[in-house]
């Protein structure tokens, strides 16, 4: 008899489950992004400062790219890295769903402070061949060198 009751319980969860699913909507697609423009896009740029005078000693140089469908890559000056991108009004960046390698290096410190300063620019602000990145506290995060 209990077997009934649990058998009966089951079957109503089921029916209940399957007719949520037929009544609810389908997703919508996937939104396209829009592509991406402006003169931080398709640029490759070097690291130059961490701060306003900080310069790293990495066993490789720090870089990135932004695409125009927003994807980011580059180096960290240890592991590489790659991650999306945003950019909004008024110099707005956003730097999201960062991943790089895990390769063993002496300046592991410094390289995941590249990282770091990525993920917490807020806005940036370009000087003739220089980016600069600031905190949502408009601190300056540091800066970098569009590559020849």
């Amino acid at each position: 008899m209990k077997m009934t009751v649990v058998a009966r319980l089951g079957l109503v969860m089921a029916a209940a489950t399957l007719l949520a699913a037929c009544g609810s909507r389908p997703d919508a697609p996937p939104e396209r992004e829009a592509s991406l423009s402006g003169p931080v896009v398709e640029q490759r740029w070097n690291l130059l400062l961490v701060g306003t005078d900080e310069r790293l000693s990495l066993p490789e140089p720090a870089w990135f790219r932004i695409a125009a469908d927003g994807s980011v890559t580059g180096s960290d000056g240890c592991n590489t890295m790659n991650g999306r991108v945003r950019l909004g009004e008024n110099q707005r960046i956003e730097f999201s769903q960062l991943a790089t390698t895990r390769r063993a290096c002496p300046q592991g410190e410094d390289a995941a402070r590249v990282t770091g300063m990525l993920e917490t620019a807020y806005r940036y602000l370009i000087d003739h061949d220089r980016l600069v990145f600031f905190g949502p506290d408009q601190r300056v995060l540091g800066g970098w060198r569009k590559a020849n």
